[in-house]
């Protein structure tokens, strides 16, 4: 957990990054209001950079499913 999101592990030895931004389509002040250490979240890929870092989403998990 960071100020400016959460790193998920979405695969044994594999991280992404949840921004504070894609988190809910409510504005987060404060992820650690969200999110906690060891919380299991399901995330949607958005992106994977040229230096192989994950972009992760939980707020277009949901948008999806309306």
């Amino acid at each position: 957990i960071m100020n400016f999101g959460a790193f998920v592990t979405i695969l044994p030895g594999k991280d992404g990054l949840v921004h504070i931004s894609q988190i809910s389509d409510k504005r987060v002040e404060n992820v650690t209001d969200e999110l906690a250490e060891g919380d299991k979240v399901k995330v949607k890929v958005l992106e994977v950079d040229k230096q192989g870092r994950i972009r992760l989403s939980m707020k277009a998990l949901n948008e999806s499913q309306d």
